[in-house]
Formats: C-alpha cells, structure tokens, sequence
C-alpha cells in the first residue's frame, strides 16, 4: 500500500514504539499470517513473525520456500506487510531487510517498523470499558418505569453503541425501546448526548452470585461532535492496553 494511501488512515496510525512491540509480540504469539507484498499484490509472500527484539531493534520473520521469491525480497530491501489481529486488519512497512540465522534456520530479519496502520470498522470494534470506577450512562425513565433518571455502568463502547449492566432490573424487559436524551460521561473528555435504542438484552451471573441484565444498545441521531469523543475515548482505552500489554512483554 502507497504511502499515500496510508495517509488517508491517519487517525488509525500506531506511533508509539511500546504498543508497536506489543502489537508484533501478539502478531508472533497468536501465530498470525502476515502477507508481505515485495512488489505489489502481484508478489506475494505468506510469512509469519519469529521473534521481537526491541534491544536491538529487530524483528525476525519466516522466509518464503520460493528461492526467486527470496532473492526478490532481498533485492528490494524493504516491503508492505499486511496481518489482522482480533478481526483489526494492520499494516506496516519493514526497512532494512536482510538474511538471517533464527533457530539453526535461514529467516529474515528487518528493523522494527515506526509506525503501524490498524483498519477496523470501528462501528463493530467493541471496547470493554474499566471494571473499577466504571463509565457510567445516565437514561432518562419514563413514566411507565418511574421518571427521572437512572444510571448504568458501562461494560464496552463502539462507536456504533454500548453496553451496560442493570443490577437492579430497572429496565425491564426494554428490547427494541428507544431512550432519548441519554448521557454518558466520558472520563477525561466529557459527556456524550445520545439516544439509544435497545437491541439486545440477556441475564448474567456475577462473581457475587446476582443475576444482572446487560442490554446491548445502538446510538441513534448521535452527533458528529459526540461520536468523535467516543472515537477518542476508545482511542485511548486501545492505548493503555497496549501500554499495559508491552510493560508485561
């Protein structure tokens, strides 16, 4: 992929070079596939990761069983790599590759990339939202279920919508009901004004042995301004467990 079209994912674009590691130490731990295009979809090598090294700045890949293949991959000295990763799609580009020895077999061996791409549909990418001092939705009632207004704790965000948790079956039996007005208060970016239509719901079991309902729900009329907070927000959840993911590698 060109440059240029790399630009056009900036706001997807890993910079940080702790959650580069730790996103290439799951590409290797999870044995994922990664398709490394030497010139372009026409030339293309299905390999995996061998090994991380952030202290010398390396990565360690399979090499391609095809001998032409290799010698191409070589000779160019850098390529695109495409992989996926929990159903993320992620890009790089390696410079700097060359031959190398891994585990009595030849491999290749390139400098860990500076940036990374992730391309998701982030409408369908769920984040679990902190289980302590958790993020919280504030649904105004109607006056068939009491009035004023209750609050939830979340379980995940998207930005296609939420989950929570009602301990105390406040809700009912709410499947396909629409709450205008809702609040959710995002911590370090401030509140989003939503409404939200209930499109699933199910019991379940917490560790204190009480059954708790958690309803799935789907923003609807959000706006612009509101669902690029919750863009940033999973943004930075994304970043602190990657941060937590490379400080335990």
């Amino acid at each position: 992929m060109a440059n240029s079209e790399l630009d056009n994912w900036h706001d997807y674009r890993v910079v940080s070079r702790r959650e580069i590691v730790a996103l290439l130490r799951q590409i290797a731990e999870k044995n994922q596939l990664v398709r490394m295009l030497v010139h372009g979809e026409a030339d293309v090598c299905v390999t995996s990761i061998l090994d991380v090294d952030p202290d010398n700045d390396t990565l360690v890949l399979d090499r391609s069983i095809d001998r032409d293949q290799n010698r191409r991959i070589l000779s160019a000295g850098k390529v695109s790599c495409e992989t996926s990763l929990d159903k993320i799609r992620i890009m790089f580009k390696l410079e700097n590759v060359r031959e190398t020895e891994y585990e009595g077999s030849n491999a290749l061996e390139a400098d860990i990339p500076e940036t990374m791409v992730r391309l998701q549909r982030r409408e369908f990418y769920r984040m679990a939202t902190p289980v302590t001092n958790p993020v919280r939705a504030i649904i105004p009632l109607p006056d068939e279920l009491g009035g004023g207004t209750a609050s939830f704790p979340l379980a995940d965000i998207s930005c296609g919508g939420i989950a929570f948790l009602d301990r105390e079956h406040q809700l009912g039996e709410a499947m396909g009901q629409t709450f205008e007005g809702c609040r959710i208060d995002l911590p370090d970016i401030g509140p989003v004004v939503t409404g939200l239509e209930i499109r699933n719901m199910f019991d379940v079991t917490l560790l204190n042995n009480k059954t708790s309902r958690r309803f799935g729900c789907m923003f609807v009329n959000i706006s612009r301004g509101n669902l690029s907070n919750v863009q940033r927000y999973i943004t930075r959840l994304e970043r602190e467990r990657n941060a937590r993911l490379a400080g335990l590698g």
